[in-house]
């Protein structure tokens, strides 16, 4: 019961990875957890399968990253219930392949306004409830795509993802002192349902021959993670990028 009596959102968290894990894993330790999702359905049965699961108060919310009213009503309705915040984990994204030839500024605009601009809106909407109390930890959801690239045609995602990893750190300077700590993690192959949807077959048989560990990551290699940041353990980290790629990538 790490995390017992605080207050945790998490985005896009009513799917079948990270997000969906982490607020299981965040309840499990006692926290309060807002489900936030796009697909309604999902984020009703999730956060009643919590409250069930845990006997703790949840909250389900719809929330689209890209709207700011919609982040706005979110972080209004987890105040009204619970009367603070006290971890925002940023997991939303976007993912639609093209080289950059052929991307369109359509393409362009979705990846980054979900990936990156969906974290800043988030970011700047908990900050001031966070001040308030002088405590807080923003979690960021990155990817070791934003240190090695890709040649899948995933430009933007890339550069979405080295921008989150640049805004935690300015967050991290900037609110650090508050008593608010702010860190990313950057992911490497974590497989789940959404991932085989967007990549062909012979993507994941080429990187799994470039992960010492030998195996892909699960969604609860993150959460896992996603818990310690929350926690008091790591009190004394702000501004840092933690990487848990099984060695894919070693910074």
């Amino acid at each position: 019961m790490r995390l017992k009596g605080k207050v945790a959102i998490v985005t896009a968290s009513a799917g079948a990875g990270i997000g969906q894990a982490a607020v299981r894993a965040l309840a499990k330790e006692g926290a309060n957890v807002v489900v936030a999702d796009i697909n309604e359905k999902r984020v009703k049965s999730v956060s009643e399968e919590i409250q069930a699961e845990t006997g703790l108060d949840t909250l389900g919310i719809i929330c689209d990253v890209s709207k700011q009213d919609q982040v706005d009503n979110l972080i209004k309705q987890t105040l009204d219930k619970f009367g603070k915040i006290d971890v925002l984990v940023n997991n939303a994204g976007r993912e639609v392949l093209s080289p950059v030839k052929d991307m369109t500024d359509e393409q362009w605009d979705l990846v980054m306004d979900v990936c990156l601009k969906g974290t800043f809106r988030c970011c700047r909407a908990v900050i001031p409830p966070m001040l308030e109390k002088k405590s807080g930890s923003i979690i960021n959801i990155s990817s070791v795509a934003g240190w090695i690239g890709s040649d899948t045609g995933e430009a933007h995602y890339c550069a979405a993802k080295a921008g989150v990893m640049a805004l935690t750190r300015c967050l991290a300077k900037e609110i650090s002192p508050n008593g608010i700590r702010a860190n990313a993690i950057a992911p490497g192959l974590i497989m789940n349902e959404f991932l085989r949807r967007i990549y062909p077959p012979d993507f994941f048989d080429t990187v799994k021959p470039l992960i010492p560990l030998g195996r892909e990551g699960k969604p609860d290699d993150i959460a896992n993670a996603i818990v310690f940041l929350a926690s008091d353990e790591s009190s004394y980290m702000t501004g840092e990028i933690m990487c848990i790629s099984g060695g894919m990538y070693m910074k």
